[in-house]
Parts: C-alpha cells; structure tokens; sequence
C-alpha cells in the first residue's frame, strides 16, 4: 500500500489519508503522511468524538508540557514531550482533515515563504 491513499476507518466521514504503512522498515524513518495515518489508526474514532476544540486542548496541554520540559527536562523527558506535541499536532490535522505532508510541501518544498530562498535570508526580527 505503500504511497497510496487509503480510508481509516473511522466515524469521521470525510478522513483520507495518503501513507507509506507508517515506518520505513529498512531506514527507521517515519514519513508525515505515515505519521498521520498511523496516528488515525490508533485514535481516529476518539478523535472524531473530541472534535477539533477538545484536540486542541490537548495540543495546548502538551505543548506547555514541552515548555517546561524545554526548561528543566532530562534529554530523554524532551524527546517524549516533542513526541507527543507532533502526535496531537497529526491528530488535530486529521480531524479538520488536513494533509499535514501536503500542507508543508506546498509552503515550505520551495523555501522560505517569506523570501523564497532555500536558506532564509529574511530579517532576523522577522517571522518568515
């Protein structure tokens, strides 16, 4: 099934989710597209139940975890953390049915939104 679309099955009516089966099995390597889709699997049907306002609590919730972790965590206790911050991050993308790979291939692919450059050469007191 590998680069296919697929439906996960969900309550969720309009969930698809193009994936490479989650892992690449010969590099170890987790694609977005595979992130999203492994994540749908395991949780799509409580996802569907929360809705976008009760996931984005949660993203909120682990992103403050982050916060402190960033401030006082061991290297092991940070890694959990960004961990769970990308799977409530795919988790809030597919409820609103969004492909996360797409997303960032169409904004970032081609380099900075701000200045187009491939090593980003806007102002450092800009948000490129």
């Amino acid at each position: 099934m590998k680069g296919k679309l697929a439906a996960c099955p969900t309550s969720h009516p309009n969930l698809l989710i193009g994936f490479s089966m989650g892992a690449d099995t010969a590099t170890g390597r987790l694609t977005i597209s595979g992130l999203q889709s492994l994540i749908a699997e395991m949780y799509s049907q409580k996802d569907a139940v929360r809705g976008i306002d009760g996931t984005f609590m949660w993203l909120m919730e682990e992103v403050g975890e982050l916060a402190a972790a960033l401030r006082h965590g061991s290297p092991e206790e940070l890694a959990a953390e960004f961990a769970d911050v990308l799977a409530w991050l795919a988790t809030i993308a597919n409820v609103a049915n969004i492909d996360l790979e797409a997303a960032v291939l169409k904004k970032y692919g081609r380099g900075c939104p701000g200045c187009g450059q491939m090593v980003c050469r806007c102002d450092a007191a800009e948000k490129p």
